[in-house]
């Protein structure tokens, strides 16, 4: 996942727990092999060698079920989510301050939208060659998703999954408590505020790893399939809901939505909290006592 990932675990005895945790583990590192785009010999890579040519495949139920997913997602943001805009960051190189050529970002974005994608279930076509997917916007928080259910469906009485941030809590304490969630400044040890969980998930989406600084300007790493360029407004949006996956969908989102975000989120009757460029932090889980207990 390329990040920090923990269980914390309640079972009846340590034994339980840690059958619990290797099944677990197991659930995550399987979806991380299937579906990452950094592995050569993943099956995502395989319909990326596919998509480079040019060409069509039947895939597996597991991975229609995350096209439908980006899909719809792509629908609801206006077509600012889009798994196929991960070429624009061949012009985009965030280890060297450096900004793109006009005309990189337009040979790029030839190659970039969903619209260029045929799928009608199980079947997906590339049209145009040069292309590639990246599911890394939603596997994640599927991930989360999957472990804590596999982590119950193997003796865990009560699990919180962390990957990297993106949390899933499940099952009934054995003490009666909730779990506390800190949600961190962006850039920073420090939290923003606290929230504490009896079920459900929470998911943080923000631009504030991958960066650069140019003439006093800041470019994230999270780029507008439609522009090519960095989107600009909110820093970071930490959302709860009640799976990590739905959390994930509308964080994403609106940060994708940039200065539209917090509209986008109170529309949508939202639990979140979002901190714009400035360092600016509003929302509904912006007091440290906040308390939610079954999202």
């Amino acid at each position: 996942m390329g990040t920090a990932c923990c269980f914390q675990i309640f079972a009846e005895n340590e034994a339980e727990a840690q059958r619990a945790a290797l099944e677990g583990a197991r659930e995550v590192y399987r979806l991380e092999g299937k579906f990452s785009r950094y592995d050569p010999d993943s099956y995502l890579s395989a319909i990326n060698t596919l998509a480079g040519t040019g060409g069509e495949l039947t895939v597996d139920d597991e991975t229609a079920a995350l096209l439908d997913l980006a899909f719809e997602w792509h629908r609801q943001s206006d077509g600012l989510f889009d798994i196929t805009s991960g070429v624009l960051r061949r012009a985009w190189h965030f280890g060297i301050q450096n900004l793109p050529t006009e005309n990189e970002i337009a040979d790029l974005l030839e190659r970039c939208g969903l619209f260029r994608l045929s799928w009608t279930r199980p079947h997906l076509q590339f049209s145009q060659p040069g292309m590639e997917m990246d599911l890394g916007g939603l596997v994640k928080e599927y991930a989360c998703d999957r472990a804590a259910e596999v982590l119950l469906d193997h003796g865990a009485l009560a699990v919180l999954v962390d990957l990297g941030g993106d949390i899933r809590v499940a099952g009934e304490r054995p003490d009666d408590d909730v779990w506390e969630v800190g949600i961190r400044k962006p850039g920073s040890d420090e939290a923003a505020a606290a929230i504490w969980l009896a079920q459900g998930g929470v998911a943080t989406s923000g631009n504030y790893e991958r960066f650069f600084e140019l003439g006093g300007k800041r470019y994230s790493h999270v780029l507008d399939p439609q522009t090519g360029w960095p989107v600009e407004g909110l820093s970071s949006v930490s959302v709860v809901a009640t799976t990590c996956l739905e959390a994930g969908r509308q964080s994403t989102l609106a940060l994708l939505k940039g200065r539209k975000g917090e509209a986008w989120l109170l529309d949508n009757a939202a639990r979140f909290l979002a901190i714009d460029e400035t360092g600016a932090a509003f929302g509904p889980l912006l007091s440290n006592a906040s308390t939610l207990l079954n999202p």
